[in-house]
């Protein structure tokens, strides 16, 4: 148990990351046409904007909120915010943007699967990932049951130090996941094997911000005749 416990928390973080990395790299070098979001709007609109709308705002503030929560060391939020104080205010915020983001990862892909349109022009990796996504984001929700037992910010201490470790290369990184609740484990799991996913899905997009966009000249149109 313990050698498993070091190779999905102890090496798997490793090898998630240089898939990431690197497989994200290669498709950009060698498949630049592939490089896109392949929005499939066009073929039907219905609840298209209200799907996409929860979901990408949900999941952004997802994103962010893992990404400050968990590589913030404590001492930086420590003087003006208690561990315990910390974890309330991630159970309400990440848990309204997990609601929203399930609602509309709900909605995109029971469109993708049911629409006869948009199913026929939608890839295996399409409809793999929207799934995947939706069961990370139940995941993600269901840890607030056993976190709403043990309000001290204990266990956000321990996801922390785990995170913390494994990019700072520090030995022992998997020790901290040691006797943490199976739920947490198996969200922390999927989130890793979504990073292993990520160069081969449409996520991909997500790193093309458009930012020449809003330096553009604008564009002179005629009026018809």
């Amino acid at each position: 148990m313990s050698y498993l416990n070091t190779l999905i928390f102890g090496i798997y973080p490793y090898i998630a990351i240089a898939v990431l990395i690197i497989g994200t790299w290669a498709r950009y070098d060698h498949g630049q046409f592939t490089w896109k979001a392949q929005s499939s709007q066009m073929l039907r609109k219905k609840n298209m904007v209200l799907a996409s709308v929860l979901f990408h705002v949900g999941i952004l503030v997802i994103f962010f909120g893992h990404l400050v929560g968990l590589l913030t060391p404590h001492f930086v939020y420590e003087p003006f915010m208690s561990a315990g104080t910390k974890q309330i205010l991630a159970i309400v915020v990440g848990g309204i943007a997990g609601v929203m983001c399930l609602i509309g990862g709900v909605m995109l892909a029971h469109r993708r699967l049911t629409d006869p349109r948009i199913k026929a022009s939608s890839t295996f990796a399409d409809n793999m990932i929207i799934i995947v996504l939706v069961v990370q984001v139940v995941l993600g929700l269901a840890t607030i049951l056993p976190t709403l037992g043990h309000l001290d910010g204990a266990t956000m201490l321990q996801l922390a130090g785990w995170a913390q470790s494994i990019l700072t290369f520090q030995g022992g990184a998997a020790d901290y996941m040691t006797g943490v609740h199976w739920i947490y484990r198996l969200h922390m799991f999927l989130g890793l094997t979504i990073f292993v996913l990520f160069p081969f899905t449409r996520l991909v997009h997500m790193l093309s911000v458009p930012l020449e966009y809003f330096g553009r000249r604008y564009q002179i149109v005629r009026k018809r005749a």
